[in-house]
């Protein structure tokens, strides 16, 4: 029996990214966002506030667009201060090489195993799927997942006794499929 787990964000990740104003460099995201309308282009600033200062930062999201060349629906969310979008928005690699961000996911997710009915089997079939591209260790969710400890979890990867098509070491982002053997 296949087991599926699912990798669910709790709130937006952390930005990492230097404070020009207290050299911090940790940013919260809020979800609120910032448009400006210049005749008939358009800008648009996803904002960020320094956790040590509390000063704003912007991320920019539309840069000199003309008005006609942005979906009204996205400036409508925008203009309501959509957090999926914000999120949407925070794991675009496009956005985050323009701002230069990084984003750190520590307690920003959960994992989600469906139960605890798979603990005590001696073989287990699991489907991993993230629900937004959060970079995990494999080994870290299998231990969460199957109650282990990650050196358990790497002493059974050295025996064969964790398989999956996907590298384990390192990290990932999307979803896999692996078997644990007790």
């Amino acid at each position: 029996m296949l087991n599926s787990w699912v990798v669910v964000p709790t709130c937006l990740p952390t930005v990492l990214r230097r404070c020009h104003a207290c050299a911090s460099e940790r940013f919260r995201a809020n979800g609120k966002f910032r448009v400006n309308a210049n005749h008939k282009l358009l800008d648009a600033w996803l904002l960020v506030l320094c956790a040590g200062c509390g000063d704003t930062a912007k991320l920019t999201i539309l840069e000199r667009a003309h008005v006609r060349s942005v979906r009204p629906e996205l400036l409508d969310r925008m203009h309501d201060n959509d957090p999926v979008l914000a999120a949407e928005l925070l794991q675009d690699p496009v956005v985050r090489r323009r701002s230069r961000i990084a984003l750190d996911w520590d307690g920003a997710w959960r994992l989600d195993t469906g139960g605890s009915d798979h603990l005590g089997r001696e073989v287990i079939d699991v489907s991993v799927r993230f629900a937004a591209r959060i970079p995990l260790r494999p080994v870290r969710l299998i231990a969460e997942g199957c109650g282990l400890s990650r050196a358990e979890v790497e002493r059974l990867m050295d025996e064969g006794k964790v398989v999956s098509a996907v590298r384990l070491s390192g990290k990932v982002s999307g979803d896999f499929t692996f078997t644990l053997k007790r």
